[in-house]
């Protein structure tokens, strides 16, 4: 069942879950994904950030759109922190439900206006948006681009924003980073900020960065309104840990003798995502 991230987030929101957006750049990882959410009754998110996209082209998005109609469960397919009108509108076209303009690191009045043209365009197209408050961290090997210092989402700012925008869901920087965390480096979420944002807004938050994290402080932050978070260094991460095991064996040349069991690695960080995200067994209520 394909569905925008306004659909998906709107029962989230309501029944204090979580959807996860796991990036997806391969029909591997795609199967998995697919795979584990619909073992799990889990609505999902299909992530692809731009640098993915012009990796894998818009034949795999109207792959991912193939799957979506066939699954028992919804599934949202989201450009993951598109930076300009035009990745906006290839994906638009190519036949996202989502889109993310992340203009985070311009000034806020900028900020404001960039997003207020991209909600007037995508809503023409039925299309959900989301945006960004604060900035993310980077870890120095995340797929997604981050900024050195965080920049904690101001809860002032965020009602403005909301209202001159009227975008669908906000991305917020309480203390998350894109990637693996180094061993010097732990993460430590503001949940006293995101209490502070969630009273000022009524639409869904979405947190970025949401590999590496603690369970506890992730869980906390699905209790106190986040309705939305992106995975993905966790999942790649099994995924080809496993790949370098399994190629060990260098009489393997066959893709279905190679990818089964680093599909099934992955598979289990998934799963784990789900339930911590309380995202397991929700299907149901999109009918």
């Amino acid at each position: 069942m394909l569905v925008t991230m306004k659909e998906i987030l709107e029962v989230a929101q309501r029944n204090k879950f979580a959807v996860p957006a796991f990036n997806t750049s391969s029909s591997m990882i795609l199967k998995g994904v697919m795979e584990a959410c619909e073992e799990k009754l889990a609505p999902v998110i299909i992530a692809i950030h731009p640098d993915e996209l012009s990796f894998t082209n818009e034949s795999f998005v109207a792959a991912v759109r193939e799957e979506a109609h066939k699954a028992s469960i919804p599934v949202c397919i989201h450009l993951d922190h598109g930076s300009s009108f035009q990745q906006v509108v290839r994906a638009i076209a190519c036949g996202f439900t989502s889109v993310m303009i992340d203009s985070s690191t311009y000034s806020f009045e900028q900020n404001i206006e960039i997003t207020q043209k991209i909600v007037e365009l995508a809503h023409a197209a039925g299309v959900s948006v989301e945006a960004e408050l604060g900035t993310i961290g980077a870890t120095g090997n995340g797929g997604e681009a981050g900024t050195e210092d965080i920049i904690f989402t101001n809860p002032n700012d965020v009602e403005t924003f909301v209202t001159a925008t009227k975008v669908d869901t906000l991305a917020i920087a309480i203390g998350t980073a894109h990637g693996i965390y180094p061993k010097d480096k732990r993460p430590k979420l503001r949940l006293d900020l995101l209490k502070e944002i969630t009273s000022r807004t009524s639409i869904p938050l979405v947190l970025h960065g949401g590999s590496d994290n603690p369970d506890n402080e992730i869980a906390e932050a699905v209790e106190l309104g986040v309705s939305k978070i992106n995975i993905s260094s966790d999942i790649k991460k099994a995924f080809y840990n496993k790949c370098r095991e399994v190629l060990q064996d260098l009489s393997l040349r066959e893709p279905n003798a190679i990818y089964p069991p680093c599909i099934e690695s992955m598979k289990q960080v998934i799963y784990q995502k789900i339930d911590l995200f309380k995202d397991a067994n929700r299907a149901h209520l999109y009918r």
